[in-house]
């Protein structure tokens, strides 16, 4: 079978498929899947095909995707597209492709729709949405994650081999833990984000949802790259992925540090996850996790939510009613506050980064569980601002550290249930996470995503 973008482009090259036979299949699974709630907008098939076929006209087989379909969040422009943030009154039709979206075009990606997404990209939950909640493929009881849930949830149910997601706490990085697919957020200005809607837009990025690293990072190279569009852009050494080094050192939080709020099987997950990797020749260090959640802290309390309200503050103004209640209530914070304020805050960030960096002196990359637990959606809905910041434990402070991250699957809990790891380093360490991370990932043996196969040469 064919589900990763190298397999589908091995079957192509070698003639057992075409794009359109593989955008054939997407639509034929996206309707066998039946989840309304993944997609907020999804092209027409024929016209899918048609480029497809026109792709392949071309003969330009050796774009590095070549016929690979591809889903984007919905808060990322897609020409002609609409462009929602799941929220119908902000809608508008783009009128260009985000950096981003062009140069997946260029590669030979084939864009099928928009993903469904938390409000604004503001939560970890998948919740907050007018566009119905996305179906979590573990347990239907169970929140998707979020901000970036369509994309998950379209990769990993099979219906794309690849997605565009975003990540500014976690966005890209809890749902792929949750849906058992690779989450990488890359390094911040790696990846433009022009034509991106902002979040906090000195802490956005463009992240990736895939079924393995090596997909993952395929995309990556795709996408990168500096772009005078994006302020922000920066331009960082070729991050070509080596094998994982020999007693790597990966650091953990100290004893009485690991916070998992009462789920005794996350707990029990992460420690298994730790013995994987010494098994694999890594060393485990202890490290003092509190200055990182100090710096978590920071995002919602401090001025980074201003970011937040500037993005929206129009339709705040005009239409209040027509946002998601708690999205409209998280924001309206970033309404106060003083230049004085965000001073103090720019001043404890900085100090808090100096001890980071001191930190990554003694290890070469954090391995933290992805997220603490997961909840229902009764439990959120009922109490979604306290358990959405819990989500949020291990992937908040990461933007704010300047830091880049990749989410793997790690294993399936007792529950049948998937529980992930993060691993995170200083910027520019992408290549080298991703080492760690595919090695560790073909160790576990999992299945990919939901499909209940692995990958190829790896029989279930």
């Amino acid at each position: 079978m064919t589900e990763t973008a190298a397999e589908i482009l091995r079957a192509y090259r070698a003639g057992a498929a075409t794009p359109e036979d593989m955008v054939a299949r997407s639509y034929a699974r996206i309707r066998a899947h039946n989840d309304p709630a993944i997609f907020i907008t999804l092209r027409d098939e024929a016209d899918v095909r048609a480029e497809a076929r026109a792709l392949a006209r071309t003969s330009k087989t050796a774009l590095p995707l070549y016929g690979i379909p591809v889903a984007i969040k919905d808060n990322i422009d897609v020409k002609g597209l609409p462009t929602t943030a799941a929220c119908p009154a902000f809608l508008y039709h783009a009128a260009g492709d985000a950096t981003s979206v062009a140069r997946l075009r260029e590669a030979g990606a084939l864009i099928l729709g928009k993903t469904n997404l938390d409000q604004f990209a503001t939560g970890l939950v998948g919740v907050r949405t007018p566009y119905g909640i996305g179906r979590n493929l573990f347990d239907p009881k169970l929140i998707p994650g979020g901000s970036s849930t369509g994309s998950a949830l379209a990769v990993a149910a099979g219906l794309v081999p690849l997605a565009l997601g975003t990540d500014t706490a976690g966005s890209g990085r809890v749902p792929a833990g949750f849906s058992n697919i690779v989450g990488l957020k890359p390094s911040r200005g790696l990846v433009s984000t022009a034509g991106v809607l902002p979040a906090c837009r000195t802490l956005d990025c463009v992240s990736v949802c895939a079924l393995t690293v090596d997909d993952a990072m395929a995309m990556l190279d795709v996408i990168a790259g500096p772009d005078t569009a994006d302020p922000y852009s920066r331009s960082f050494p070729p991050h070509a992925v080596g094998l994982m080094p020999v007693g790597a050192r990966l650091g953990v939080p100290a004893a009485g540090q690991r916070l998992f709020f009462g789920d005794q099987q996350s707990a029990t997950a992460y420690d298994s996850a730790l013995v994987s990797f010494t098994g694999l020749g890594a060393k485990i260090v202890e490290v003092d996790l509190e200055p990182f959640y100090a710096t978590a802290r920071l995002l919602y309390d401090g001025p980074w939510i201003a970011e937040r309200y500037l993005a929206v503050k129009d339709l705040i103004a005009s239409e209040p009613e027509s946002m998601h209640p708690v999205t409209r209530q998280i924001i309206l914070a970033g309404a106060h506050g003083t230049a004085a304020d965000v001073f103090t805050a720019f001043y404890q960030l900085e100090e808090l980064r100096r001890i980071a960096e001191r930190t990554f002196r003694g290890i070469d990359a954090l391995v933290l569980p992805t997220a603490p637990t997961i909840y229902t959606i009764e439990e959120v809905l009922h109490d979604p601002i306290r358990l959405n910041s819990r989500l949020g434990t291990y992937t908040n402070f990461v933007n704010l550290l300047d830091l880049c991250g990749l989410a793997v699957p790690a294993m399936m809990r007792a529950d049948g249930t998937p529980f992930g790891v993060t691993l995170l380093a200083p910027s520019g360490q992408d290549a080298a996470l991703a080492a760690i991370g595919r090695h560790f990932h073909q160790a576990t043996g999992l299945p990919l995503g939901a499909l209940k196969r692995q990958r190829h040469g790896m029989p279930a």
